[in-house]
Protein backbone atom coordinates (compact mmCIF):
# COMPACT_ATOMS: atom_id res chain seq x y z
CA UNK A 1 0.00 0.00 0.00
CA UNK A 2 2.91 2.39 0.32
CA UNK A 3 4.42 2.02 -3.04
CA UNK A 4 1.36 3.42 -4.59
CA UNK A 5 1.33 6.79 -2.16
CA UNK A 6 5.11 7.03 -2.74
CA UNK A 7 4.25 7.08 -6.79
CA UNK A 8 1.27 9.40 -6.76
CA UNK A 9 3.36 11.68 -4.45
CA UNK A 10 6.06 11.82 -6.99
CA UNK A 11 3.38 12.28 -9.92
CA UNK A 12 2.08 15.50 -8.22
CA UNK A 13 5.01 17.22 -7.32
CA UNK A 14 6.51 16.64 -10.61
CA UNK A 15 3.28 18.19 -11.89
CA UNK A 16 3.47 20.90 -9.33
CA UNK A 17 7.23 21.91 -10.66
CA UNK A 18 5.87 21.87 -14.36
CA UNK A 19 2.94 24.25 -13.08
CA UNK A 20 5.44 26.30 -11.69
CA UNK A 21 7.81 26.71 -14.52
CA UNK A 22 4.48 26.80 -17.18
CA UNK A 23 3.31 29.51 -15.26
CA UNK A 24 6.61 31.32 -14.70
CA UNK A 25 7.51 31.30 -18.05
CA UNK A 26 4.05 32.73 -19.24
CA UNK A 27 4.38 35.44 -16.43
CA UNK A 28 7.59 36.07 -18.10
CA UNK A 29 6.21 36.86 -21.32
CA UNK A 30 3.57 38.86 -20.27
CA UNK A 31 6.17 41.37 -18.54
CA UNK A 32 8.21 41.24 -21.65
CA UNK A 33 6.69 44.37 -23.75
CA UNK A 34 7.73 46.43 -20.35
CA UNK A 35 11.00 44.69 -19.71
CA UNK A 36 13.13 47.46 -19.34
CA UNK A 37 11.14 49.41 -17.24
CA UNK A 38 10.84 46.55 -15.31
CA UNK A 39 14.25 46.16 -15.05
CA UNK A 40 14.69 49.99 -14.43
CA UNK A 41 12.55 49.39 -11.32
CA UNK A 42 14.33 46.54 -9.51
CA UNK A 43 17.39 47.86 -10.21
CA UNK A 44 16.54 51.24 -8.63
CA UNK A 45 15.11 49.40 -5.72
CA UNK A 46 18.46 47.59 -5.60
CA UNK A 47 20.42 50.41 -5.59
CA UNK A 48 18.47 52.78 -2.96
CA UNK A 49 16.51 50.47 -0.89
CA UNK A 50 19.15 50.73 1.93
CA UNK A 51 19.29 54.55 1.92
CA UNK A 52 14.99 54.62 1.97
CA UNK A 53 15.19 51.80 4.90
CA UNK A 54 17.64 54.13 6.94
CA UNK A 55 15.55 57.78 6.09
CA UNK A 56 12.73 55.86 7.07
CA UNK A 57 13.78 55.01 10.87
CA UNK A 58 14.80 58.64 11.03
CA UNK A 59 11.08 59.56 10.36
CA UNK A 60 9.62 57.35 12.91
CA UNK A 61 9.14 54.31 10.60
CA UNK A 62 6.86 56.15 8.07
CA UNK A 63 8.07 54.25 4.79
CA UNK A 64 5.66 55.68 2.53
CA UNK A 65 6.67 59.09 3.11
CA UNK A 66 11.03 58.03 3.26
CA UNK A 67 9.96 56.08 -0.38
CA UNK A 68 8.33 58.99 -1.94
CA UNK A 69 11.12 61.37 -0.84
CA UNK A 70 13.58 59.33 -2.17
CA UNK A 71 11.69 58.97 -5.55
CA UNK A 72 11.46 62.47 -6.37
CA UNK A 73 14.89 62.28 -5.22
CA UNK A 74 15.67 60.06 -8.44
CA UNK A 75 13.41 61.79 -10.47
CA UNK A 76 15.05 65.11 -9.92
CA UNK A 77 18.64 63.45 -9.88
CA UNK A 78 17.66 61.05 -13.30
CA UNK A 79 14.83 61.72 -14.88
CA UNK A 80 14.26 65.15 -15.91
CA UNK A 81 18.47 65.72 -16.86
CA UNK A 82 17.86 62.39 -19.24
CA UNK A 83 14.65 64.38 -20.69
CA UNK A 84 16.68 67.62 -21.10
CA UNK A 85 19.64 65.73 -22.65
CA UNK A 86 17.78 63.65 -25.35
CA UNK A 87 15.83 67.27 -25.94
CA UNK A 88 18.78 68.95 -26.42
CA UNK A 89 20.98 65.97 -28.49
CA UNK A 90 18.03 65.65 -30.88
CA UNK A 91 18.31 70.01 -31.51
CA UNK A 92 22.00 68.95 -32.09
CA UNK A 93 21.78 66.48 -34.33
CA UNK A 94 19.01 67.72 -36.22
CA UNK A 95 21.43 70.85 -36.79
CA UNK A 96 24.40 69.39 -37.46
CA UNK A 97 22.53 67.28 -40.18
CA UNK A 98 20.76 70.18 -41.48
CA UNK A 99 24.61 71.65 -42.16
CA UNK A 100 25.29 68.10 -43.77
CA UNK A 101 22.74 68.68 -46.00
CA UNK A 102 23.58 72.23 -46.99
CA UNK A 103 27.10 72.01 -47.82
CA UNK A 104 27.99 74.40 -44.26
CA UNK A 105 29.51 71.24 -43.34
CA UNK A 106 32.18 69.54 -45.93
CA UNK A 107 32.47 65.85 -44.76
CA UNK A 108 34.76 65.06 -48.47
CA UNK A 109 36.75 68.42 -47.98
CA UNK A 110 37.49 67.29 -44.39
CA UNK A 111 38.62 64.09 -45.78
CA UNK A 112 40.61 65.84 -48.69
CA UNK A 113 42.19 68.33 -46.07
CA UNK A 114 43.55 65.11 -43.66
CA UNK A 115 45.03 63.61 -46.77
CA UNK A 116 46.91 66.56 -47.77
CA UNK A 117 48.01 66.53 -44.17
CA UNK A 118 49.59 63.32 -44.35
CA UNK A 119 53.25 63.00 -45.05
CA UNK A 120 54.65 62.40 -48.55
CA UNK A 121 55.62 58.63 -47.45
CA UNK A 122 52.36 57.70 -46.31
CA UNK A 123 50.87 59.26 -49.05
CA UNK A 124 53.26 57.20 -51.12
CA UNK A 125 52.32 54.04 -49.34
CA UNK A 126 48.26 54.74 -50.04
CA UNK A 127 49.07 55.21 -53.94
CA UNK A 128 51.31 52.12 -53.92
CA UNK A 129 48.50 49.63 -52.40
CA UNK A 130 45.87 51.15 -54.91
CA UNK A 131 44.25 53.44 -52.18
CA UNK A 132 44.24 56.01 -54.39
CA UNK A 133 40.57 56.76 -55.00
CA UNK A 134 40.16 60.07 -52.84
CA UNK A 135 36.83 60.63 -54.21
CA UNK A 136 35.38 57.56 -53.88
CA UNK A 137 36.61 57.42 -50.00
CA UNK A 138 35.07 61.12 -49.44
CA UNK A 139 31.67 60.76 -50.94
CA UNK A 140 31.15 57.34 -49.22
CA UNK A 141 32.50 58.77 -45.84
CA UNK A 142 30.49 61.66 -46.44
CA UNK A 143 27.26 59.50 -47.07
CA UNK A 144 27.89 57.34 -44.26
CA UNK A 145 28.21 60.37 -41.32
CA UNK A 146 24.82 61.63 -43.08
CA UNK A 147 23.10 58.79 -42.93
CA UNK A 148 24.10 58.08 -38.91
CA UNK A 149 23.18 61.45 -38.48
CA UNK A 150 20.15 60.91 -39.65
CA UNK A 151 19.25 57.78 -38.59
CA UNK A 152 19.87 59.22 -35.11
CA UNK A 153 17.80 62.25 -35.16
CA UNK A 154 14.96 60.12 -36.77
CA UNK A 155 15.52 57.63 -34.13
CA UNK A 156 15.22 60.32 -31.14
CA UNK A 157 12.34 61.72 -32.91
CA UNK A 158 10.60 58.81 -32.59
CA UNK A 159 10.92 59.19 -29.13
CA UNK A 160 8.93 61.87 -29.09
CA UNK A 161 6.72 60.10 -31.85
CA UNK A 162 5.94 57.39 -29.52
CA UNK A 163 5.44 59.49 -26.26
CA UNK A 164 2.42 57.60 -24.27
CA UNK A 165 4.44 54.64 -24.59
CA UNK A 166 7.84 56.18 -23.37
CA UNK A 167 5.23 57.75 -20.71
CA UNK A 168 3.44 54.53 -19.92
CA UNK A 169 6.98 52.55 -19.36
CA UNK A 170 8.45 55.56 -16.81
CA UNK A 171 4.90 55.47 -15.15
CA UNK A 172 5.28 51.49 -14.59
CA UNK A 173 9.01 52.13 -13.47
CA UNK A 174 8.34 54.92 -10.84
CA UNK A 175 5.29 53.22 -9.26
CA UNK A 176 7.26 50.05 -9.64
CA UNK A 177 10.17 51.11 -8.06
CA UNK A 178 7.88 53.09 -4.89
CA UNK A 179 6.59 49.65 -4.02
CA UNK A 180 10.18 48.38 -4.16
CA UNK A 181 11.56 51.04 -2.12
CA UNK A 182 9.07 50.97 0.50
CA UNK A 183 8.78 47.10 0.69
CA UNK A 184 11.99 45.60 -0.83
CA UNK A 185 12.77 44.08 2.45
CA UNK A 186 9.77 41.72 2.54
CA UNK A 187 9.69 41.40 -1.15
CA UNK A 188 13.59 40.48 -1.18
CA UNK A 189 12.89 38.00 1.50
CA UNK A 190 9.61 36.10 -0.13
CA UNK A 191 12.32 35.56 -3.41
CA UNK A 192 14.99 34.12 -0.93
CA UNK A 193 13.01 31.73 0.68
CA UNK A 194 11.14 30.25 -2.35
CA UNK A 195 14.33 29.64 -4.18
CA UNK A 196 14.89 25.75 -4.53
CA UNK A 197 18.58 25.96 -3.22
CA UNK A 198 20.00 24.99 -0.30
CA UNK A 199 20.04 27.82 2.26
CA UNK A 200 23.80 28.49 1.80
CA UNK A 201 23.88 28.04 -1.65
CA UNK A 202 20.97 30.95 -2.10
CA UNK A 203 22.19 33.40 0.40
CA UNK A 204 25.75 33.60 -0.93
CA UNK A 205 23.96 33.93 -4.63
CA UNK A 206 21.26 36.28 -3.70
CA UNK A 207 24.05 38.62 -1.93
CA UNK A 208 26.85 38.12 -4.90
CA UNK A 209 23.42 39.17 -6.87
CA UNK A 210 22.79 42.16 -5.35
CA UNK A 211 26.67 43.29 -5.07
CA UNK A 212 27.33 42.59 -8.97
CA UNK A 213 24.16 44.91 -9.79
CA UNK A 214 25.04 47.55 -7.75
CA UNK A 215 29.23 47.75 -8.42
CA UNK A 216 28.27 47.17 -12.59
CA UNK A 217 25.60 50.30 -11.87
CA UNK A 218 28.45 52.35 -10.04
CA UNK A 219 30.92 51.51 -12.22
CA UNK A 220 29.42 51.97 -15.91
CA UNK A 221 27.04 54.45 -15.05
CA UNK A 222 28.77 56.62 -13.05
CA UNK A 223 32.32 56.66 -15.34
CA UNK A 224 30.02 57.01 -18.28
CA UNK A 225 28.31 60.14 -17.01
CA UNK A 226 31.97 61.41 -16.07
CA UNK A 227 33.88 60.49 -19.06
CA UNK A 228 31.05 61.57 -21.08
CA UNK A 229 30.62 64.99 -19.64
CA UNK A 230 34.48 65.89 -19.42
CA UNK A 231 34.37 64.56 -23.10
CA UNK A 232 31.37 67.10 -24.03
CA UNK A 233 32.55 70.20 -22.06
CA UNK A 234 36.41 69.82 -23.72
CA UNK A 235 35.08 69.34 -27.72
CA UNK A 236 33.12 72.33 -26.49
CA UNK A 237 35.66 74.43 -25.36
CA UNK A 238 37.90 73.56 -28.39
CA UNK A 239 35.32 74.62 -30.72
CA UNK A 240 34.47 71.01 -32.21
CA UNK A 241 31.20 70.71 -34.27
CA UNK A 242 28.76 68.48 -32.40
CA UNK A 243 30.43 68.76 -28.59
CA UNK A 244 27.14 67.42 -27.43
CA UNK A 245 26.73 64.40 -29.66
CA UNK A 246 30.50 63.64 -29.01
CA UNK A 247 30.15 63.49 -25.68
CA UNK A 248 27.03 61.04 -25.29
CA UNK A 249 29.09 58.73 -27.60
CA UNK A 250 31.97 59.06 -25.52
CA UNK A 251 29.89 58.50 -22.33
CA UNK A 252 28.05 55.31 -24.22
CA UNK A 253 31.58 53.70 -25.52
CA UNK A 254 33.28 53.93 -21.82
CA UNK A 255 31.13 51.28 -21.07
CA UNK A 256 33.35 49.14 -23.37
CA UNK A 257 36.93 47.84 -21.41
CA UNK A 258 40.31 48.80 -23.32
CA UNK A 259 38.78 50.89 -25.95
CA UNK A 260 36.70 52.81 -23.85
CA UNK A 261 36.19 57.05 -24.98
CA UNK A 262 39.09 56.88 -27.01
CA UNK A 263 37.44 55.37 -29.70
CA UNK A 264 36.06 58.98 -30.24
CA UNK A 265 38.59 61.53 -28.94
CA UNK A 266 41.90 59.74 -30.90
CA UNK A 267 40.49 60.03 -34.29
CA UNK A 268 39.76 63.53 -34.28
CA UNK A 269 42.57 64.26 -32.33
CA UNK A 270 44.51 62.80 -35.17
CA UNK A 271 42.97 64.87 -37.62
CA UNK A 272 43.61 68.06 -36.02
CA UNK A 273 47.11 67.16 -36.12
CA UNK A 274 46.64 66.18 -39.64
CA UNK A 275 44.87 69.80 -40.25
CA UNK A 276 47.73 71.36 -38.31
CA UNK A 277 45.49 72.73 -35.17
CA UNK A 278 48.78 71.56 -32.80
CA UNK A 279 47.19 73.73 -29.84
CA UNK A 280 44.12 71.94 -30.07
CA UNK A 281 45.39 68.49 -30.92
CA UNK A 282 47.80 68.44 -27.71
CA UNK A 283 45.19 69.52 -25.08
CA UNK A 284 42.59 67.04 -26.79
CA UNK A 285 45.53 64.28 -26.45
CA UNK A 286 46.77 65.42 -23.09
CA UNK A 287 43.12 65.34 -21.43
CA UNK A 288 42.10 62.40 -23.12
CA UNK A 289 44.83 60.57 -21.49
CA UNK A 290 45.46 62.08 -18.38
CA UNK A 291 41.87 63.49 -17.85
CA UNK A 292 39.11 61.32 -19.18
CA UNK A 293 41.32 57.90 -19.62
CA UNK A 294 42.52 58.25 -15.48
CA UNK A 295 38.92 58.47 -15.01
CA UNK A 296 38.17 55.19 -15.95
CA UNK A 297 41.37 53.76 -14.05
CA UNK A 298 40.29 55.87 -10.94
CA UNK A 299 36.93 55.82 -10.67
CA UNK A 300 35.95 52.42 -11.96
CA UNK A 301 38.35 49.70 -9.56
CA UNK A 302 36.83 52.14 -6.53
CA UNK A 303 33.55 51.84 -7.11
CA UNK A 304 33.14 48.45 -8.45
CA UNK A 305 35.91 46.81 -5.94
CA UNK A 306 37.48 43.60 -5.92
CA UNK A 307 34.84 41.64 -5.03
CA UNK A 308 32.88 41.98 -8.69
CA UNK A 309 35.68 42.15 -10.77
CA UNK A 310 35.83 40.47 -14.05
CA UNK A 311 38.34 39.65 -16.29
CA UNK A 312 37.98 42.26 -19.43
CA UNK A 313 37.27 40.33 -22.17
CA UNK A 314 34.41 38.77 -19.95
CA UNK A 315 32.92 42.55 -19.69
CA UNK A 316 33.63 43.10 -23.28
CA UNK A 317 31.81 39.92 -24.47
CA UNK A 318 28.74 40.36 -22.04
CA UNK A 319 28.37 43.94 -22.88
CA UNK A 320 28.48 43.54 -26.23
CA UNK A 321 26.61 40.71 -26.30
CA UNK A 322 23.74 42.32 -23.86
CA UNK A 323 23.82 45.40 -26.05
CA UNK A 324 22.98 43.09 -29.14
CA UNK A 325 20.40 41.44 -27.30
CA UNK A 326 18.81 43.58 -25.05
CA UNK A 327 19.27 46.78 -26.54
CA UNK A 328 20.73 49.64 -24.42
CA UNK A 329 19.19 47.10 -21.51
CA UNK A 330 21.81 45.28 -22.12
CA UNK A 331 24.42 46.84 -20.72
CA UNK A 332 23.49 45.94 -17.14
CA UNK A 333 21.95 42.33 -18.56
CA UNK A 334 25.30 41.32 -19.97
CA UNK A 335 27.32 41.80 -17.05
CA UNK A 336 25.32 40.20 -14.38
CA UNK A 337 24.71 37.51 -16.38
CA UNK A 338 27.76 36.84 -16.89
CA UNK A 339 28.91 37.87 -13.08
CA UNK A 340 26.05 35.24 -12.02
CA UNK A 341 27.42 32.32 -14.64
CA UNK A 342 31.05 32.75 -12.71
CA UNK A 343 29.84 32.89 -9.29
CA UNK A 344 27.49 29.72 -10.03
CA UNK A 345 30.82 27.75 -11.24
CA UNK A 346 32.56 28.98 -7.96
CA UNK A 347 29.89 27.90 -6.13
CA UNK A 348 30.00 24.21 -7.98
CA UNK A 349 33.99 24.38 -7.37
CA UNK A 350 33.84 25.20 -3.48
CA UNK A 351 31.06 22.51 -3.27
CA UNK A 352 33.38 19.99 -5.41
CA UNK A 353 36.73 20.79 -3.16
CA UNK A 354 34.04 20.53 0.09
CA UNK A 355 33.17 17.43 -0.94
CA UNK A 356 36.54 16.07 -1.90
CA UNK A 357 37.92 17.03 1.54
CA UNK A 358 35.30 15.42 3.85
CA UNK A 359 35.97 12.14 1.56
CA UNK A 360 39.42 12.34 2.28
CA UNK A 361 38.84 13.49 6.08
CA UNK A 362 36.76 10.47 6.38
CA UNK A 363 39.18 8.22 4.91
CA UNK A 364 41.89 9.43 7.30
CA UNK A 365 39.71 8.63 10.43
CA UNK A 366 38.70 5.20 8.75
CA UNK A 367 42.64 4.65 8.70
CA UNK A 368 43.31 5.72 12.36
CA UNK A 369 40.32 3.47 13.28
CA UNK A 370 41.68 0.80 11.75
CA UNK A 371 45.08 1.32 13.50
CA UNK A 372 43.45 2.04 16.54
CA UNK A 373 41.47 -1.47 16.49
CA UNK A 374 42.93 -3.88 13.61
CA UNK A 375 41.37 -7.19 13.65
Amino acid sequence: MKTPRKRTFEVEDGGFIALVILISLAFAYLLAPYFGAVLWGVVAAIMFQPQTARLAEKLGGRRNLAASLVLLCLVALFVVPTILLGINLVNEASTLYGKLTTGQLDIGKVVHDLQEALPLSVRRFIAQYGLTDIERVRAEFGSSITTGLQAVAGRLLSVGQGALSFIAALGVTLYLSFFLLRDGDRYGLLVRESLPLNPETRNSLVAHFLLVVRATMRGTVVVAVVQGALGGVLFSALGIEGALIWGVLMGFFSLLPAVGSGIIWVPVAIYLFAAGEMGKAAILVFCGVFIIGMVDNVLRPILVGRDTRMPDFVVLIATLSGLELFGLNGFIVGPVIAALFIAVWNQQRDRKLALLEQEAADMAKSREETAAHPS
